[in-house]
């Protein structure tokens, strides 16, 4: 897709992160300014001056779980890039493991930033999105549709991301604010290495082979890449996806559609 996005002011949490870098990649190919929010100053400053050359780019260190930090984002947002068009919520976290053996710190870290960070994003960006009229993309997960085995954490955040979504889409649509989620299997990105590396008993690969047998697609699965979920992502935020709100998109190879799961 071409869609020119000059003059539109994009903010994106989780910017570092694989889905985060390519999804400020795709809209700062298409001229958009962006706002980049992540916990990473370094890898931040990094992706700011990679971006620099395509677009404006504003970095500011942002922990999601703080709504005093997501405060300061948007009024960021609002002082330097003139508004806020366009909110890409990707910043997330991921922990995996039998329910009686997660801790409340397990629970309050993944869903401080995976809902709660979602939330207060939403919320502090929505008095500038009804001034542009403009829309809001949230990262949820397959998970957050269907239910899977030791990721109950996990699940519950992103379930709570795919019914906000809803929630949020209806609540704004009266000023013409669009909020959308997008749910994707495996992304090959550092948050799946790391999930092999830290779940996957020492052999990772065998990881990747667990996770890949759920896939319907058999011997031919594969995982999905940060470029495909950022494509959907940017589609979402177009004007050719006006009529599209409330809505949770999978982008999963067919998982959520109930195949595998046991």
């Amino acid at each position: 897709m071409t869609h020119d996005m000059t003059g539109k002011t994009v903010v994106i949490t989780g910017a570092c992160g694989g889905v985060g870098g390519a999804t400020a990649r795709r809209f700062a190919a298409a001229g958009a300014t962006l706002v980049l929010g992540d916990l990473d100053g370094v890898r931040l400053e990094e992706l700011a001056g990679e971006l620099a050359a395509l677009t404006t780019v504003h970095a500011v260190v942002c922990d999601v779980s703080s709504v005093a930090d997501v405060e300061n984002l948007m009024s960021e947002a609002a002082e330097e890039g003139g508004g806020i068009d366009v909110l890409v919520n990707t910043a997330g976290l991921w922990v995996e493991g039998p329910s009686d053996t997660m801790t409340e710190a397990d629970w309050d870290r993944v869903v401080d930033v995976n809902l709660k960070g979602t939330f207060f994003c939403c919320s502090r960006a929505l008095p500038e999105l009804k001034k542009t009229q403009g829309c809001i993309v949230n990262l949820s997960s397959d998970c957050g549709l269907v239910g899977t085995p030791e990721t109950a954490i996990y699940t519950a955040s992103k379930g709570g991301v795919s019914l906000l979504t809803k929630a949020l889409a209806l609540e704004a649509a009266g000023d013409l604010v669009r909020v959308n989620a997008v749910c994707p299997a495996d992304i090959m990105t550092p948050m799946l290495q790391y999930q092999a590396d830290t779940y996957g008993g020492g052999d990772p690969q065998a990881y990747f082979d667990r996770l890949l047998t759920s896939y319907p697609q058999g011997a031919k699965a594969r995982f999905i890449t940060p470029e495909e979920v950022a494509e959907l992502i940017f589609y979402l935020a177009s004007d050719a996806a006006a009529p599209i709100t409330g809505a949770n998109i999978s982008i999963d190879f067919g998982t959520a559609a109930g195949y595998g799961y046991d």
